[in-house]
Protein backbone atom coordinates (compact mmCIF):
# COMPACT_ATOMS: atom_id res chain seq x y z
CA UNK A 1 0.00 0.00 0.00
CA UNK A 2 0.54 3.46 -0.09
CA UNK A 3 1.62 5.26 3.50
CA UNK A 4 -0.10 8.96 3.66
CA UNK A 5 0.26 9.44 7.29
CA UNK A 6 1.95 12.32 8.62
CA UNK A 7 3.73 12.58 12.17
CA UNK A 8 3.25 14.95 14.31
CA UNK A 9 4.27 14.55 18.21
CA UNK A 10 4.60 17.44 20.75
CA UNK A 11 8.24 17.69 20.15
CA UNK A 12 7.96 18.13 16.57
CA UNK A 13 8.14 21.64 14.94
CA UNK A 14 7.19 20.15 11.43
CA UNK A 15 5.01 17.73 10.43
CA UNK A 16 5.95 15.71 7.57
CA UNK A 17 4.71 15.95 4.16
CA UNK A 18 1.84 14.37 3.14
CA UNK A 19 2.69 11.71 0.24
CA UNK A 20 1.14 12.69 -3.18
CA UNK A 21 -2.39 11.15 -3.86
CA UNK A 22 -1.19 7.92 -5.94
CA UNK A 23 -2.48 7.74 -9.51
CA UNK A 24 -4.35 5.00 -10.31
CA UNK A 25 -2.52 2.94 -13.09
CA UNK A 26 -3.99 0.15 -15.61
CA UNK A 27 -1.72 -2.25 -16.92
CA UNK A 28 -2.57 -4.01 -20.76
CA UNK A 29 -0.52 -7.11 -21.14
CA UNK A 30 0.25 -9.81 -18.43
CA UNK A 31 3.11 -11.74 -19.45
CA UNK A 32 6.14 -12.92 -17.92
CA UNK A 33 7.39 -8.65 -17.62
CA UNK A 34 4.09 -7.59 -15.93
CA UNK A 35 5.08 -9.67 -12.95
CA UNK A 36 8.39 -7.27 -12.11
CA UNK A 37 5.69 -4.43 -12.66
CA UNK A 38 3.60 -5.63 -10.16
CA UNK A 39 6.06 -6.45 -7.37
CA UNK A 40 7.80 -3.17 -7.24
CA UNK A 41 4.73 -0.86 -7.93
CA UNK A 42 3.18 -0.81 -4.42
CA UNK A 43 6.55 0.15 -2.55
CA UNK A 44 6.35 2.98 -5.46
CA UNK A 45 5.35 6.72 -3.86
CA UNK A 46 2.72 8.29 -6.03
CA UNK A 47 1.03 5.36 -7.91
CA UNK A 48 -1.43 2.49 -7.78
CA UNK A 49 -2.20 -0.04 -9.71
CA UNK A 50 -5.89 -0.34 -10.20
CA UNK A 51 -6.76 -3.22 -12.68
CA UNK A 52 -5.08 -5.91 -15.25
CA UNK A 53 -6.29 -6.56 -18.92
CA UNK A 54 -4.93 -8.99 -21.46
CA UNK A 55 -6.26 -10.54 -24.44
CA UNK A 56 -5.94 -13.61 -22.68
CA UNK A 57 -8.27 -12.55 -19.36
CA UNK A 58 -7.14 -16.07 -17.51
CA UNK A 59 -3.38 -14.22 -17.73
CA UNK A 60 -4.80 -11.05 -16.67
CA UNK A 61 -6.99 -12.95 -13.72
CA UNK A 62 -3.90 -14.95 -12.14
CA UNK A 63 -2.18 -11.39 -12.19
CA UNK A 64 -4.62 -9.91 -10.39
CA UNK A 65 -4.73 -12.64 -7.78
CA UNK A 66 -1.38 -13.14 -7.63
CA UNK A 67 -0.73 -9.36 -6.29
CA UNK A 68 -3.76 -8.57 -5.54
CA UNK A 69 -4.97 -5.86 -7.85
CA UNK A 70 -8.55 -5.26 -7.36
CA UNK A 71 -10.01 -4.63 -10.64
CA UNK A 72 -9.43 -7.32 -13.86
CA UNK A 73 -10.87 -5.71 -16.91
CA UNK A 74 -11.59 -6.22 -20.83
CA UNK A 75 -9.41 -3.62 -23.10
CA UNK A 76 -12.22 -1.52 -23.78
CA UNK A 77 -13.23 -1.85 -20.10
CA UNK A 78 -9.76 -0.33 -18.86
CA UNK A 79 -9.51 2.30 -21.52
CA UNK A 80 -13.66 2.97 -20.57
CA UNK A 81 -12.56 3.29 -17.15
CA UNK A 82 -12.89 6.59 -15.42
CA UNK A 83 -10.80 5.39 -12.77
CA UNK A 84 -7.36 5.03 -14.83
CA UNK A 85 -5.23 7.34 -15.49
CA UNK A 86 -1.99 6.39 -17.08
CA UNK A 87 -2.00 2.84 -18.58
CA UNK A 88 1.36 0.42 -18.72
CA UNK A 89 1.73 -1.10 -22.03
CA UNK A 90 3.01 -4.60 -21.75
CA UNK A 91 2.05 -6.16 -24.65
CA UNK A 92 4.37 -7.80 -27.12
CA UNK A 93 6.15 -5.16 -29.94
CA UNK A 94 4.22 -5.82 -32.56
CA UNK A 95 1.37 -4.75 -30.77
CA UNK A 96 2.89 -1.68 -28.98
CA UNK A 97 2.18 1.19 -31.85
CA UNK A 98 -1.72 -0.11 -31.94
CA UNK A 99 -2.52 -0.25 -28.23
CA UNK A 100 -0.77 2.77 -27.87
CA UNK A 101 -2.94 4.61 -30.25
CA UNK A 102 -6.26 3.37 -28.58
CA UNK A 103 -4.96 4.56 -25.37
CA UNK A 104 -3.86 7.84 -26.77
CA UNK A 105 -8.09 7.52 -27.99
CA UNK A 106 -9.08 7.14 -24.60
CA UNK A 107 -7.42 10.15 -23.16
CA UNK A 108 -4.67 8.42 -20.72
CA UNK A 109 -0.97 9.08 -20.34
CA UNK A 110 1.03 6.28 -21.31
CA UNK A 111 3.66 4.53 -20.25
CA UNK A 112 4.98 1.76 -23.01
CA UNK A 113 7.63 -0.80 -22.32
CA UNK A 114 10.52 -1.26 -25.01
CA UNK A 115 10.66 -0.74 -27.52
CA UNK A 116 8.46 2.21 -28.55
CA UNK A 117 7.46 0.63 -31.33
CA UNK A 118 8.95 -1.76 -34.36
CA UNK A 119 8.66 0.85 -37.29
CA UNK A 120 9.91 4.33 -36.98
CA UNK A 121 7.32 5.55 -38.67
CA UNK A 122 4.69 4.09 -35.95
CA UNK A 123 6.45 5.81 -33.31
CA UNK A 124 6.27 9.61 -34.90
CA UNK A 125 2.39 8.66 -35.82
CA UNK A 126 1.58 7.45 -31.74
CA UNK A 127 3.91 10.49 -30.37
CA UNK A 128 1.80 13.00 -32.89
CA UNK A 129 -0.97 11.24 -31.32
CA UNK A 130 0.30 11.73 -28.13
CA UNK A 131 0.64 15.00 -28.65
CA UNK A 132 -2.13 16.03 -30.22
CA UNK A 133 -4.33 14.25 -27.20
CA UNK A 134 -2.35 16.49 -24.77
CA UNK A 135 -1.37 13.34 -22.85
CA UNK A 136 1.67 12.41 -21.58
CA UNK A 137 3.69 9.36 -22.98
CA UNK A 138 6.76 7.73 -21.32
CA UNK A 139 9.17 4.54 -22.71
CA UNK A 140 11.02 2.02 -20.84
CA UNK A 141 13.73 0.98 -20.16
CA UNK A 142 13.63 2.32 -16.66
CA UNK A 143 16.71 1.37 -15.82
CA UNK A 144 19.19 4.18 -16.68
CA UNK A 145 16.93 5.30 -13.15
CA UNK A 146 18.30 2.54 -11.16
CA UNK A 147 21.22 3.62 -8.32
CA UNK A 148 23.70 2.12 -10.80
CA UNK A 149 23.53 3.64 -13.45
CA UNK A 150 22.38 7.53 -11.73
CA UNK A 151 25.67 6.62 -9.71
CA UNK A 152 27.53 6.50 -12.72
CA UNK A 153 25.83 9.56 -13.84
CA UNK A 154 26.99 11.78 -10.91
CA UNK A 155 30.62 10.34 -11.25
CA UNK A 156 30.54 11.55 -14.95
CA UNK A 157 28.71 15.00 -13.74
CA UNK A 158 31.63 15.60 -11.09
CA UNK A 159 34.59 14.86 -12.86
CA UNK A 160 35.41 11.49 -11.38
CA UNK A 161 37.32 10.39 -15.09
CA UNK A 162 37.56 13.82 -16.98
CA UNK A 163 35.62 14.40 -19.76
CA UNK A 164 34.18 11.49 -21.44
CA UNK A 165 35.64 10.71 -25.18
CA UNK A 166 34.56 6.74 -25.80
CA UNK A 167 32.45 4.03 -24.62
CA UNK A 168 31.95 0.30 -25.46
CA UNK A 169 29.41 -1.80 -24.97
CA UNK A 170 29.09 -5.42 -25.50
CA UNK A 171 25.72 -7.65 -24.85
CA UNK A 172 26.99 -11.46 -26.40
CA UNK A 173 25.32 -14.47 -26.21
CA UNK A 174 23.87 -17.59 -27.73
CA UNK A 175 20.23 -16.69 -28.01
CA UNK A 176 16.94 -17.91 -26.71
CA UNK A 177 16.17 -21.10 -27.46
CA UNK A 178 17.79 -23.30 -24.88
CA UNK A 179 15.70 -21.69 -22.25
CA UNK A 180 13.04 -19.65 -23.18
CA UNK A 181 9.66 -21.60 -23.65
CA UNK A 182 8.89 -19.46 -26.31
CA UNK A 183 11.62 -18.12 -28.64
CA UNK A 184 10.77 -17.60 -32.08
CA UNK A 185 10.16 -14.31 -31.55
CA UNK A 186 13.63 -13.61 -31.06
CA UNK A 187 14.59 -14.06 -34.47
CA UNK A 188 11.58 -12.14 -36.22
CA UNK A 189 10.93 -9.23 -37.23
CA UNK A 190 11.55 -6.27 -34.00
CA UNK A 191 13.71 -9.32 -32.68
CA UNK A 192 17.34 -10.03 -32.74
CA UNK A 193 19.78 -9.26 -29.84
CA UNK A 194 19.88 -5.03 -30.85
CA UNK A 195 15.94 -4.92 -30.71
CA UNK A 196 15.66 -7.25 -27.96
CA UNK A 197 18.65 -5.88 -25.89
CA UNK A 198 19.93 -2.38 -27.55
CA UNK A 199 17.50 -0.23 -25.71
CA UNK A 200 19.02 -0.84 -22.35
CA UNK A 201 22.57 -0.36 -23.35
CA UNK A 202 21.61 2.86 -26.21
CA UNK A 203 19.51 4.67 -23.61
CA UNK A 204 22.66 4.02 -21.14
CA UNK A 205 24.98 5.32 -22.89
CA UNK A 206 22.55 8.24 -23.83
CA UNK A 207 22.09 8.91 -20.07
CA UNK A 208 25.71 9.07 -19.67
CA UNK A 209 26.98 10.84 -22.97
CA UNK A 210 24.14 12.53 -24.70
CA UNK A 211 22.67 12.16 -27.46
CA UNK A 212 23.70 10.10 -30.96
CA UNK A 213 24.52 12.09 -33.77
CA UNK A 214 24.94 9.19 -36.72
CA UNK A 215 26.15 5.62 -36.77
CA UNK A 216 27.25 2.88 -38.78
CA UNK A 217 27.04 -0.87 -38.41
CA UNK A 218 27.43 -4.25 -39.54
CA UNK A 219 24.64 -6.76 -39.11
CA UNK A 220 24.70 -10.50 -40.41
CA UNK A 221 22.98 -14.09 -38.49
CA UNK A 222 25.46 -16.90 -38.60
CA UNK A 223 22.52 -19.50 -39.15
CA UNK A 224 19.45 -19.51 -40.97
CA UNK A 225 17.94 -21.48 -38.96
CA UNK A 226 17.74 -22.59 -34.98
CA UNK A 227 16.60 -25.46 -33.14
CA UNK A 228 14.73 -25.16 -29.82
CA UNK A 229 15.87 -26.85 -26.93
CA UNK A 230 13.29 -26.02 -24.40
CA UNK A 231 10.10 -27.15 -23.49
CA UNK A 232 7.43 -27.43 -24.79
CA UNK A 233 8.66 -26.57 -27.98
CA UNK A 234 11.71 -28.82 -28.21
CA UNK A 235 13.34 -30.02 -31.37
CA UNK A 236 11.10 -27.64 -33.64
CA UNK A 237 12.79 -25.07 -36.08
CA UNK A 238 12.88 -21.59 -36.03
CA UNK A 239 13.41 -19.48 -39.16
CA UNK A 240 15.67 -16.79 -38.57
CA UNK A 241 14.72 -13.48 -39.99
CA UNK A 242 16.83 -10.94 -38.39
CA UNK A 243 20.35 -10.10 -38.19
CA UNK A 244 22.08 -12.15 -35.02
CA UNK A 245 25.31 -10.34 -34.96
CA UNK A 246 25.19 -6.48 -34.99
CA UNK A 247 27.91 -4.21 -34.53
CA UNK A 248 27.63 -0.27 -34.33
CA UNK A 249 29.99 2.69 -33.79
CA UNK A 250 28.38 5.67 -32.17
CA UNK A 251 28.92 9.52 -32.69
CA UNK A 252 27.77 11.28 -29.92
CA UNK A 253 26.91 14.96 -30.31
CA UNK A 254 29.55 15.97 -27.45
CA UNK A 255 32.30 14.72 -29.95
CA UNK A 256 32.41 10.90 -27.98
CA UNK A 257 32.83 8.06 -29.84
CA UNK A 258 31.25 4.70 -29.10
CA UNK A 259 31.08 0.65 -29.78
CA UNK A 260 28.32 -1.28 -29.24
CA UNK A 261 28.11 -5.07 -30.25
CA UNK A 262 24.89 -7.32 -29.58
CA UNK A 263 24.59 -10.82 -30.61
CA UNK A 264 23.22 -14.09 -30.58
CA UNK A 265 25.79 -16.10 -31.80
CA UNK A 266 28.68 -15.86 -29.42
CA UNK A 267 29.20 -19.07 -27.22
CA UNK A 268 31.01 -17.36 -24.58
CA UNK A 269 32.52 -14.06 -23.55
CA UNK A 270 34.63 -11.93 -20.86
CA UNK A 271 33.05 -8.91 -22.12
CA UNK A 272 29.36 -10.31 -21.66
CA UNK A 273 27.11 -7.31 -20.93
CA UNK A 274 30.34 -4.95 -20.62
CA UNK A 275 29.61 -1.10 -20.76
CA UNK A 276 32.39 1.18 -20.13
CA UNK A 277 32.98 4.68 -20.05
CA UNK A 278 36.76 6.15 -21.13
CA UNK A 279 37.30 10.07 -20.41
CA UNK A 280 40.69 12.10 -20.70
CA UNK A 281 41.80 11.13 -17.14
CA UNK A 282 40.33 7.47 -16.32
CA UNK A 283 38.06 4.88 -17.15
CA UNK A 284 34.72 3.82 -15.22
CA UNK A 285 33.22 0.62 -15.00
CA UNK A 286 29.35 0.66 -15.63
CA UNK A 287 26.95 -2.57 -14.56
CA UNK A 288 24.90 -3.79 -16.51
CA UNK A 289 22.39 -1.62 -18.08
CA UNK A 290 19.71 -4.71 -17.77
CA UNK A 291 19.76 -4.37 -13.88
CA UNK A 292 19.15 -1.22 -11.67
CA UNK A 293 21.78 -1.91 -9.43
CA UNK A 294 25.09 -3.76 -9.81
CA UNK A 295 29.14 -2.66 -9.34
CA UNK A 296 30.85 0.67 -10.18
CA UNK A 297 34.42 1.09 -10.83
CA UNK A 298 36.48 3.58 -11.45
CA UNK A 299 40.49 3.71 -12.73
CA UNK A 300 42.05 6.97 -12.80
CA UNK A 301 44.80 7.57 -14.74
CA UNK A 302 47.97 5.25 -14.53
CA UNK A 303 46.32 3.31 -10.96
CA UNK A 304 47.55 -0.10 -10.70
CA UNK A 305 43.62 -1.19 -9.27
CA UNK A 306 40.14 -0.36 -9.48
CA UNK A 307 38.16 1.26 -7.12
CA UNK A 308 34.37 0.05 -6.01
CA UNK A 309 32.55 2.93 -5.61
CA UNK A 310 29.19 2.91 -3.47
CA UNK A 311 26.08 3.20 -5.04
CA UNK A 312 24.84 6.81 -4.35
CA UNK A 313 21.24 6.26 -5.15
CA UNK A 314 18.97 3.52 -4.11
CA UNK A 315 18.94 0.36 -6.42
CA UNK A 316 15.60 0.92 -7.21
CA UNK A 317 13.29 -1.45 -9.83
CA UNK A 318 11.32 -2.04 -12.76
CA UNK A 319 8.50 0.35 -12.45
CA UNK A 320 10.90 3.66 -11.70
CA UNK A 321 10.18 4.97 -14.98
CA UNK A 322 6.08 4.67 -14.30
CA UNK A 323 6.58 6.37 -10.79
CA UNK A 324 8.87 8.94 -12.66
CA UNK A 325 6.28 10.33 -15.35
CA UNK A 326 3.47 10.20 -12.35
CA UNK A 327 5.70 12.78 -10.27
CA UNK A 328 6.57 14.82 -13.68
CA UNK A 329 2.70 15.04 -14.29
CA UNK A 330 2.48 16.37 -10.71
CA UNK A 331 5.55 18.51 -11.13
CA UNK A 332 4.08 20.06 -14.38
CA UNK A 333 7.88 19.11 -15.70
CA UNK A 334 9.17 17.36 -18.52
CA UNK A 335 9.57 13.52 -17.84
CA UNK A 336 12.91 11.80 -17.65
CA UNK A 337 11.45 8.88 -19.36
CA UNK A 338 9.77 10.88 -21.75
CA UNK A 339 9.25 8.93 -25.37
CA UNK A 340 11.26 11.05 -27.04
CA UNK A 341 14.25 9.37 -25.57
CA UNK A 342 12.75 6.02 -26.75
CA UNK A 343 12.26 7.66 -30.20
CA UNK A 344 15.69 8.36 -30.36
CA UNK A 345 16.85 5.12 -29.32
CA UNK A 346 14.20 3.45 -31.42
CA UNK A 347 15.72 5.37 -34.77
CA UNK A 348 19.57 4.58 -33.90
CA UNK A 349 19.07 0.95 -33.43
CA UNK A 350 17.22 1.24 -36.73
CA UNK A 351 20.12 3.36 -38.29
CA UNK A 352 23.01 0.96 -37.32
CA UNK A 353 20.80 -1.95 -39.26
CA UNK A 354 20.39 0.36 -42.02
CA UNK A 355 23.62 1.77 -42.60
CA UNK A 356 25.12 -2.25 -42.91
CA UNK A 357 22.54 -2.54 -45.90
CA UNK A 358 23.55 0.83 -47.17
CA UNK A 359 27.24 0.91 -46.77
CA UNK A 360 27.32 4.13 -45.25
CA UNK A 361 26.69 6.49 -42.19
CA UNK A 362 23.29 7.14 -40.98
CA UNK A 363 22.17 10.71 -39.78
CA UNK A 364 19.64 10.74 -36.72
CA UNK A 365 17.02 13.26 -37.01
CA UNK A 366 15.25 12.43 -34.27
CA UNK A 367 17.24 14.17 -31.07
CA UNK A 368 16.84 13.98 -27.45
CA UNK A 369 17.92 15.71 -24.40
CA UNK A 370 20.39 13.91 -21.75
CA UNK A 371 18.08 13.13 -18.98
CA UNK A 372 18.34 15.40 -16.21
CA UNK A 373 20.45 13.49 -13.17
CA UNK A 374 18.75 12.24 -10.00
CA UNK A 375 19.74 14.06 -6.71
CA UNK A 376 21.70 11.67 -4.74
CA UNK A 377 20.15 11.18 -1.55
CA UNK A 378 16.18 10.90 -2.10
CA UNK A 379 14.32 8.38 -1.43
CA UNK A 380 13.05 5.35 -4.08
CA UNK A 381 10.73 6.63 -5.94
CA UNK A 382 11.33 10.00 -5.49
CA UNK A 383 12.96 12.44 -8.15
CA UNK A 384 13.03 16.09 -7.18
CA UNK A 385 14.06 17.23 -3.58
Amino acid sequence: GFRSETTNTENDTMSEPTQPTPMSIGIIGCGVISGQYLTNLPRMPGVEVLACSDIDMAKAESRATEFGVPQVLTVDELLASPDIEIVLNLTIPKAHADVSLAIIAAGKHIYNEKPLSIEIEDAALVLQAARQKGVAFGCAPDTFLGGGLQTCCKLIDDGAIGQPIAATAFMLNHGHEHWHPDPAFYYQEGGGPMFDMGPYYLTALVNLMGPIKWVSGSAGAHLAERTIESEPRRGQSVRVEVPTHVAGVLDFENGAIGTIITSFDVWASRLHRTVEIYGSEGTLAVPDPNIFGGRVEVQRGRESEWRDIPLTHPEGGRGLGVAEMAAALRDGRKSRVDAELGHHVLEAMHAIHESSTKGRHISISRMTERPAAVEPGLPEGQFEA
